[in-house]
C-alpha cells in the first residue's frame, strides 16, 4: 500500500501553515487549552476531543504547545500505519491499562454515535459493542491488546487506505486542485450531452437578432434611439409570448410522447421560462432608456412639451390608444421588475412561496397593459394566448369533475406530510409525473406543485410527500398536527396517542376507517394502539409506515374517528394534472441511475414501485419446486436492464419516510439473478462521518459486523448498508461504467448545487443527465 509522503518543499509550506494557525487559535500565551482545542477541531462528542487533548498534551500540563501539536501533526501525516493504528487504540484505551475492555469499547462507539448523528437503542448499542468486541478479541481473554485491534483493522481495507482524524485535516494546508485547461462548456462531452439544449439556444438567440435588425432598419428614418426601442419592442413582442409557450404544461407532456423529445430541450422548459424572464427585463430596461433618452432629445429640439408630459402625460399622444403609451410603459416596467425580484430562488426556496405565486399572477396585468401599449402584440399573443386559456379551461373543468377527497395523512419526520387522496376513475399518469393541489380549507385560491409518490398500478389513491418549506406547506402540516385548529373545522373528534419509548419520532397517522383500541399503560400520558387499518401498495401487500423497516408501528400515531362516519381526513381538495418530467424516459433507458436527495426521492418512490411492480409480472415460479425465474424483458413494458437507486439523506429520521417501500422492494429480489440484482439501492447519511475518520473507525466497524450478522442495517432496517458521508461520485460512476449494461442514463431530483456536481461527472463519464424541473 502506498504511503502519503510530502516533498521537502511541501513539508516547509505544511510547517508554515501550522505555525500560523496556530498562532491564530493560540493567542498571546501561545498555548491551546481543551476549550480552544474542542472549538478549532469543529469535534461534536466531547469525549475525542478530550482524548485527543490528552494524547497531544505529552506533558500533562493541561495545555498544547506549538511542539507538542507538531509532534502529534507529524505522527498522523506522516507516521506509518502502525504509529497511526497506536494512536487510535490510545484513544480506545480510556484508562491507559494497555487493553480495552467491554466497558471502554461501549463508552467509544456510545460518543462515535453522538458524534455521527446517529440514534440507536441501548439495546442496539450493546449488540454492536458485543459484535466488535467477539470479533476483535481473538484469544477470547475479555480484553483487546493493540495487536488484536491492529489484525481486525486489517480485515477492512478501505479503512487501512486512509487512517486519520479531523486534527490532521484541521491544520493540513488546503489541496491544490488542478483543473482543466479546457472549459467544460468547450469539451465534446458537453456539445453531445446538450446537443439539442444548444440549438435551441442558437435558434432562439439568431430569432431574436433578427427580429431586432428588422424593426430597427424599418425605423432608421427615425433616428438611433428610436431604432433601439423599436428593435427591443418587437422583440419583446416575440418573448413576452413564447415565455407563454415554455409553461403549456399539458402541451409539453403531449410533445414528450412524440418524437419531438428527441430534438427539443422539453426538460430544461422551467430553466428556458426563467432565461426568457431575464431577456424580457433586459429589453425592457434598454427600451425604457431609448424612449426617455428620445423624449430628452424631443423637448432639447422642439420643446413642444416638457420632459415629464412626455413621461407622464397622454398629452404629447404617443401611442395608439389615447396616447397611453409612456404611462404603460412605466408600469409595465414596474410589474415586470416586481416579478424579476419575487421570482428568484431566495424567495421561492426560501420558505415565501407565495409571495412569488401571488406576484407572478400579475402576468395577468401585463398582458393587458401590452394590449393598451402596442398595436401590434396581440398579432403574437393569439396562438400562444389560446393555447393558454385553453389549458386553463380545461384543466379547471377537469379539476373541478368529480369528487376528490384526503382519506388518509401521515405526518412523518422532518415535518414531512403524506397525502393519501382518492383517486378519480378517469386520471392516469405515468411514474414521476407531479400535480397541482389546491386544499381550499388551506388557502382557496393557492395551487402548488408535488410529485406523486405512488405508482400508476397503485388504482385507488394517489400518495403526495410534502415538506413543510413555506408558509402554504408549514400551514398544511400544523392543520393536521394541531388538534385545535382540526377542531375549529371539522367535527368533534376522539384522538388517541402513543408515543414510541424507542425512537421519540414525530410520526402522527390520521387514517379514516380506523379501528383504535386504547389500553391504558403505566404511564398516564401514553395509550398502546393495537389494531390499525393496513395499507396495500401497488403490488397488493399490506405495508405500513415504519422507523426501522420492520413493518411494526413506530412512533406517535394519532387515530381519529368522527361522528357519523364521517372520517377528519375526509377533506375536499382538487387535482390539475398529471404533467410530465424527465423521468419519463426511465423505462426506455437500459441502465437507469436514479440519484435522489432528501426529499427527491418522491419521484423516485413512484417509479421504483411500477418499475417492481413490472419486475414482479415478468417474474415465474415453478409450482412444483418453488424454483424463481425471470423472463426476458418484453419491449412493451420496459427496456431496463438494471436499476441503481441512490438516495442521500443529512440525518437518520430522514430515511423514515419510505423505509418500509424500500424494504418491500428488498424482498422482492430475495432470489439472486443470474446477472445480479435487477435494482441495487445505496444510502447515504451525511451528517455521519465516513470510514476513514479516526472517530468513527470503530462504529463503521460494528456496524458492518452486526449487518452480516443480522442481514439488515441497523440504521433503516434495510438489508442495504448504510454508507457514511457523501459519495465518492467517480467511484459510483466509474463501478457502474464497469457493468456494462447498457447506455446509462442518470436522473437527479434534489438540489441545485448537487445537480452541477452529478452533471459534470456525467459529461465525464459520457452519461445522459436528466434533472428534475418543475
Amino acid at each position: 500500500m502506498a504511503k502519503r509522503t510530502m516533498s521537502t518543499e511541501d513539508d516547509s509550506k505544511w510547517l508554515e501553515w501550522v505555525t500560523k494557525q496556530f498562532e491564530n487559535i493560540a493567542g498571546d500565551d501561545k498555548e491551546i487549552d481543551l476549550e480552544e482545542f474542542k472549538t478549532a477541531l469543529k469535534v461534536k462528542e466531547s469525549f475525542f476531543a478530550e482524548r485527543f487533548f490528552a494524547l497531544f498534551d505529552s506533558d500533562g500540563s493541561g495545555s498544547i504547545s506549538l511542539d507538542e501539536l507538531l509532534k502529534a501533526l507529524n505522527l498522523l501525516i506522516h507516521g506509518n500505519e502502525t504509529d497511526k493504528l497506536r494512536f487510535l487504540f490510545q484513544v480506545y484505551d480510556v484508562d491507559g491499562s494497555g487493553s480495552i475492555d467491554p466497558s471502554e469499547l461501549r463508552t467509544v462507539l456510545k460518543s462515535c454515535l453522538r458524534e455521527s448523528a446517529i440514534s440507536l437503542p441501548e439495546e442496539k448499542l450493546d449488540d454492536l459493542t458485543l459484535v466488535l468486541f467477539e470479533s476483535a478479541d481473538k484469544d477470547h481473554s475479555g480484553s483487546i491488546t493493540f495487536q488484536e485491534l491492529k489484525e481486525e483493522l486489517e480485515r477492512f481495507p478501505e479503512v487501512m487506505e486512509n487512517l486519520t482524524i479531523s486534527a490532521a485535516n484541521w491544520l493540513k494546508p488546503p489541496a491544490v486542485q488542478n483543473k482543466s485547461h479546457t472549459p467544460r462548456y468547450l469539451t465534446r462531452t458537453y456539445w453531445h450531452n446538450n446537443r439539442s439544449k444548444l440549438l435551441f439556444m442558437c435558434c432562439y438567440w439568431c430569432l431574436n437578432v433578427l427580429l431586432f435588425g428588422l424593426a430597427a432598419v424599418n425605423h432608421a428614418s427615425l433616428g438611433g434611439w428610436i431604432m433601439v426601442a423599436k428593435g427591443c419592442g418587437q422583440c419583446l413582442n416575440f418573448n413576452c409570448t413564447f415565455i407563454v409557450v415554455m409553461m403549456l404544461r399539458r402541451c409539453l407532456t403531449w410533445l414528450r410522447t412524440t418524437c419531438v423529445v428527441r430534438f427539443l430541450p422539453l426538460d430544461q422548459n422551467v430553466v428556458l421560462h426563467e432565461l426568457i424572464g431575464y431577456v424580457i427585463f433586459v429589453l425592457t430596461v434598454i427600451h425604457t432608456a431609448a424612449h426617455i433618452t428620445n423624449f430628452i432629445n424631443l423637448t432639447e429640439k422642439t420643446g413642444a412639451y416638457t420632459f415629464w408630459e412626455y413621461l407622464l402625460t397622454i398629452r404629447p399622444g404617443i401611442g395608439w390608444i389615447s396616447g397611453t403609451a409612456s404611462i404603460t410603459g412605466i408600469l409595465l416596467q414596474l410589474l415586470i421588475c416586481l416579478m424579476l425580484l419575487f421570482s428568484n430562488t431566495f424567495v421561492r426556496k426560501g420558505g415565501y412561496f407565495e409571495v412569488f405565486y401571488w406576484t407572478h399572477l400579475s402576468y395577468i396585468w401585463i398582458w393587458i397593459l401590452l394590449f393598451l401599449h402596442t398595436p401590434k402584440f396581440w398579432k403574437w399573443f393569439l396562438v400562444p394566448g389560446l393555447l393558454f386559456l385553453l389549458e386553463k379551461l380545461f384543466g379547471a373543468a377537469v379539476s373541478r369533475t368529480g369528487d376528490v377527497y384526503i382519506t388518509e395523512v401521515n405526518l412523518l419526520a422532518s415535518k414531512v406530510t403524506h397525502l393519501v387522496i382518492k383517486r378519480p376513475p378517469s386520471f392516469q399518469f405515468k411514474p414521476g409525473d407531479y400535480i397541482y393541489l389546491n386544499i381550499p380549507v388551506i388557502a382557496k385560491y393557492e395551487w402548488h406543485p408535488f410529485t406523486i409518490s405512488s405508482a400508476p398500478e397503485q388504482a385507488d389513491t394517489i400518495w403526495l410527500h410534502i415538506r413543510s418549506l413555506g408558509q402554504w406547506t408549514n400551514s398544511l402540516y400544523e392543520y393536521f398536527h394541531n388538534p385545535q385548529t382540526v377542531n375549529r373545522h371539522e367535527t368533534k373528534r376522539q384522538i388517541l396517542t402513543q408515543k414510541n419509548r424507542q425512537h421519540h419520532s414525530q410520526e402522527h397517522l390520521f387514517s379514516s376507517g380506523h379501528i383504535c383500541e386504547a389500553i391504558a399503560s403505566n404511564d398516564d400520558d401514553q395509550i398502546e394502539l393495537t389494531s390499525y387499518r393496513p395499507r396495500r401498495n401497488p403490488l397488493g401487500e399490506e405495508v405500513r409506515v415504519s422507523l426501522d423497516g420492520t413493518g411494526s408501528a413506530q412512533g406517535q400515531e394519532i387515530c381519529c374517528m368522527a361522528n357519523d362516519n364521517q372520517s377528519l381526513c375526509n377533506i375536499k381538495c382538487y387535482i390539475d394534472g398529471p404533467y410530465g418530467t424527465p423521468t419519463r424516459r426511465i423505462f426506455t433507458s437500459d441502465h437507469a441511475v436514479l440519484i435522489g436527495a432528501g426529499i427527491g426521492i418522491t419521484p423516485f418512490a413512484s417509479i421504483l414501485q411500477s418499475i417492481m411492480y413490472r419486475y414482479r409480472m415478468r417474474k415465474q415460479n415453478c409450482p412444483s419446486c418453488q424454483y424463481s425465474w425471470c423472463e426476458t424483458l418484453k419491449e412493451n413494458e420496459m427496456d431496463l436492464r438494471k436499476v441503481d437507486f441512490i438516495w442521500i439523506n443529512r440525518d437518520q429520521k430522514f430515511f423514515e419516510w419510505f423505509v418500509s417501500l424500500l424494504t418491500k422492494l428488498e424482498l422482492d429480489q430475495a432470489d439472486e439473478e443470474p446477472d445480479g440484482r435487477f435494482l441495487e439501492m445505496h444510502m447515504y447519511m451525511t451528517s455521519a462521518l465516513s470510514k476513514n475518520d479516526m472517530k468513527a473507525i470503530g462504529l463503521q466497524m460494528a456496524l458492518d459486523l452486526l449487518a452480516q450478522k443480522e442481514k439488515k442495517d441497523s440504521i433503516t432496517g434495510l438489508r442495504t448498508r448504510t454508507q457514511p458521508g457523501r459519495p465518492d461520485w467517480n467511484k459510483v460512476f466509474q463501478k457502474i461504467e464497469q457493468e456494462n449494461k447498457g447506455k446509462v442514463q442518470v436522473f437527479f431530483c434534489g438540489s441545485p448545487a448537487l445537480a452541477k456536481i452529478i452533471k459534470a461527472h456525467c459529461e465525464k463519464f459520457n452519461f445522459k443527465f436528466f434533472k428534475e424541473n418543475f
